[in-house]
């Protein structure tokens, strides 16, 4: 099923059930094949602007493949725009690592400690294994799934990386009420005891410590990289993240958090702040069942519809929209034709004419998050697919 082949319903019409579906995990396949774009030209280390791998749709001009239970169909051919210095993390301590690290951490709401830990693992990772294209934002996306880089049950990160006091394992529970979280998992990214043990290392040539955000990252990192993966691309990239934990809801959140984190960095400048809230309510509802005219379970609905997911995130931010996809398009700022959507964005579907019918929020690197279809859950997958029905993209923010 493509982007825009929803029923053509909203809250405002009777629903009319699919019979098609797709799992989360099915929607990641397809999702990272873009994550290799994001990998490879969000790497964010200085000097590498000259990437040629597959993996890089955008910049070598060549197409991903997108899953779909029929088969595999091509994916659009993207164009990411050049990594900008400015988001480069340094290769050397000092003055710059350091600006750097305030800047990314205080547009995102990362604690600068974990922020460094993240920027200094990558760096350390980029001499040591320079073909894994590791960038900071997986790292910075498996802290903020796992425990809110630290801050879960108001815990922090000291100033040496240790946590202020020690992190059991997380409950991670999927919408269904299963627990997905990986027993003994401890730490500021919740690392298993298995995982551990196989990767544990000091930062600081101390005692390895899995309550040190540095050795925890540093940790992650290896794991990631482990058996010369290469992250640029999409696959392997949820090779490496499955190797931290397998669960499709958290792959999912990861990948979305670290799109987002990747599109602020590589924008060089603050993110508009209500964009930004409201894209990360709409990450925390991923795995939410679709419900026609559901609006979330802060109302009392088990989950949402498209509109009614965007309708939310955005009254997160302060930001009051229409219900409706198709009153949202006629009411909102829209981007013109042939711009390339931001963060935050909504993301459009169906005829202006008669019936916008489907609506999702950009979240970067040609990525969005939506409420698809009867039977689906809230998802990740790119924004565009061939024969879709993209009418184009409003700006909330405007």
């Amino acid at each position: 099923m493509t982007l825009g082949d929803e029923p053509t319903t909203d809250q405002d019409e009777a629903p009319k059930p699919r019979p098609r579906r797709r799992t989360l995990i099915v929607a990641l396949v397809a999702a990272v094949v873009a994550a290799g774009t994001l990998v490879v030209t969000l790497r964010l280390t200085p000097g590498d602007d000259d990437v040629t791998t597959a993996a890089s749709a955008g910049r070598a001009g060549t197409a991903g493949t997108t899953s779909t239970p029929g088969g595999t169909t091509p994916a659009s051919t993207t164009s990411a725009p050049p990594t900008p210095s400015h988001s480069a993390v340094p290769q050397e301590t000092g003055p710059r690592f350091e600006a750097w690290v305030d800047d990314v951490a205080d547009w995102l709401g990362i604690p600068r400690r974990a922020m460094y830990a993240y920027a200094s693992a990558t760096v350390r990772l980029g001499e040591e294994q320079p073909g894994c294209d590791l960038s900071w934002v997986t790292l910075a996306g498996i802290g903020s799934t796992t425990t809110d880089h630290g801050r879960a049950g108001g815990g922090e990160i000291g100033p040496d990386g240790t946590m202020s006091r020690p992190v059991g394992t997380i409950e991670l529970r999927d919408f269904s009420g299963e627990v997905i979280s990986v027993d003994g998992a401890a730490g500021p990214l919740q690392l298993s005891p298995a995982l551990w043990d196989r990767y544990r290392v000091s930062a600081s040539g101390e005692e390895p410590d899995v309550q040190d955000v540095d050795d925890a990252a540093l940790a992650a990192a290896r794991a990631l990289c482990d058996g010369g993966r290469n992250l640029g691309n999409g696959r392997q990239w949820l090779e490496g993240v499955s190797a931290i934990h397998d669960a499709p809801l958290f792959l999912h959140r990861v990948l979305a958090t670290a799109n987002v984190y990747g599109t602020v960095g590589m924008a060089g400048t603050p993110p508009n702040r209500a964009a930004l809230t409201a894209v990360t309510f709409a990450i925390d509802k991923i795995g939410l069942p679709y419900e026609w005219g559901g609006n979330g379970q802060e109302k009392g609905d088990v989950g949402f519809d498209c509109s009614g997911l965007t309708t939310a995130a955005y009254a997160s931010a302060g930001v009051t929209l229409q219900r409706t996809a198709h009153w949202q398009y006629n009411s909102v700022p829209l981007v013109p034709a042939g711009e390339e959507p931001r963060l935050g964005d909504l993301i459009f579907y169906g005829d202006p004419a008669t019936k916008i019918h489907h609506v999702g929020i950009y979240i970067g690197n040609q990525q969005m998050i939506d409420a698809p279809t009867f039977g689906q859950a809230v998802q990740v997958h790119n924004y565009r697919e061939p024969g879709d029905s993209f009418a184009g993209a409003g700006r909330p923010t405007a």
